[in-house]
């Protein structure tokens, strides 16, 4: 979005006129409505912006359910922007420290700044972007004196009365609209800065999941979040924000319910041990965090193989930070072999996962005869030198 657009949008006519279209689903939507409001009169600003808002609040639903009827968003933005839920966690966080004034550095469209106020927290947002900050102050605008908002850069941010920051670095290229993925070095504010202000006030750091573990401070508490399967964030804290003998940590959010996995350090491995009557596969957050090894021997489980991460065991166990597995049979990677199987167990759906191995599944499911009336999973991977197909179902 332009300033040109912004500035159309936000008149009464160009917010009336919003809340008139709706939510805008399919692309083939988007091109209809552009061809009636402009046959309606509406000039080019004004039609670019409550069309690209109408279909931005469609998709915004996945990560701010009904709040998204009643957000601005950028295209980057959202991209970028926290998931309501976790960043309800993020504010949960700052109270429980004690927390009642944050600064939010490089807020975006506002998304935990939203729930840093919907928490009672009183919050200074800010970011670089004009067009991108002005969309902050619109979506923290119903939170009164409670929520300010200020165009700026979080190096230049006067921090006097703040007992906390929370901290995006951009990790794309600046901007509102098309953006694209920087190397750690190009973070703005620099990971330096960051780290530097994270040892002088407490804070919390968002940062890309696969973010070098290496490069991380040694006195922060750094933890991984999953929601619903995906690793989004991990996000280092600092002071009293980070739990007490706690450096990692896997926070897996499934719905409305999470669970946490915590380590004072990484896990050390659980032994390899030969493929038993379960296999489990840890969740990408515990995987992350290094803490496959403690799940595993809470499970009474072992390694597959030292290098891949599943787990397996006898025992019929299960948790919240792996899915679980009962294996059916064990056969070669062939499809000829497979296929075999898949007739005698009248299997018709299968759901494929790989791992440890250079393979698409797409490509091989191609390669196999699905005419049965059963379900079951294809799991792909090896232990030690040898690559099996182990079929299975959920537990």
């Amino acid at each position: 979005m332009e300033m040109s657009e912004l500035t159309a949008l936000l008149t009464s006519e160009g917010l009336r006129l919003l809340d008139e279209v709706g939510t805008i689903e399919s692309t083939a939507d988007v091109a209809q409505s552009v061809s009636r409001l402009r046959a309606a009169g509406h000039s080019p600003d004004l039609v670019s912006a409550v069309v690209g808002q109408a279909h931005l609040r469609a998709k915004g639903a996945a990560k701010f359910g009904g709040f998204a009827e009643r957000m601005l968003f950028t295209r980057a933005g959202f991209e970028q922007a926290t998931r309501l839920g976790v960043a309800a966690r993020h504010a949960g966080r700052m109270r429980r420290a004690g927390i009642s004034r944050v600064a939010d550095l490089g807020c975006g469209i506002g998304g935990d700044a939203l729930a840093f106020a919907g928490a009672g927290l009183s919050v200074l947002a800010v970011d670089a972007d004009e067009v991108t900050a002005a969309i902050a102050a619109y979506n923290l605008a119903p939170f009164g004196d409670d929520a300010t908002v200020q165009h700026g850069t979080a190096e230049t941010t006067d921090l006097a009365g703040i007992d906390a920051v929370w901290l995006d670095p951009a990790r794309r290229t600046a901007g509102h609209s098309e953006t694209r993925r920087v190397a750690a070095s190009d973070y703005s504010p620099s990971l330096d800065w960051a780290f530097d202000l994270a040892s002088r006030v407490p804070t919390g750091i968002k940062l890309g999941p696969g973010h070098d573990r290496d490069a991380l401070p040694a006195d922060a508490e750094a933890q991984w979040v999953s929601a619903d399967g995906s690793v989004v964030e991990l996000v280092l804290w600092s002071g009293i924000l980070a739990r007490e003998g706690v450096r990692r940590a896997a926070l897996v959010i499934r719905g409305d319910e999470s669970h946490e996995l915590t380590g004072g350090a990484d896990a050390e491995d659980a032994d390899v041990r030969e493929l038993g009557a379960f296999l489990h596969e840890p969740d990408g957050a515990v995987i992350r965090a290094r803490l496959i090894g403690d799940v595993a021997r809470s499970l009474k489980s072992g390694m597959l193989d030292e290098k891949i991460a599943y787990i397996t065991g006898d025992a019929a166990l299960t948790s919240p930070f792996v899915q679980s597995f009962r294996v059916r049979e064990v056969m070669a990677v062939n499809p000829k072999s497979i296929n075999a199987v898949l007739r005698v167990n009248d299997i018709g759906t299968l759901e494929i996962k790989k791992r440890g191995m250079d393979i698409d599944p797409a490509a091989f499911r191609k390669k196999l005869n699905l005419k049965g009336s059963q379900s079951a999973t294809l799991i792909l991977t090896r232990t030690g030198d040898k690559r099996v197909a182990i079929l299975a179902d959920r537990v």
